[in-house]
């Protein structure tokens, strides 16, 4: 078990989890649209950039 923590205090980890986290909220935004959120509105919530909240409602 202690080495599951080790693994969770390197770089690659926390880099790998924030991008997983990311990919996450961009998949909410169509969602988020649909119920009548605006892309700032979206982006504020999330705490995301605005123009990638933009690039992931285009797709």
């Amino acid at each position: 078990m202690l080495n599951v923590y080790l693994i969770r205090d390197t770089k690659i980890y926390q880099e790998a989890f924030e991008a997983g986290e990311r990919q996450t909220k961009l998949k909410m935004v169509p969602i988020l649209l649909e119920l009548g959120l605006s892309i700032q509105q979206i982006a504020e919530r999330l705490k995301l950039d605005t123009e990638l909240v933009r690039e992931a409602a285009r797709s």
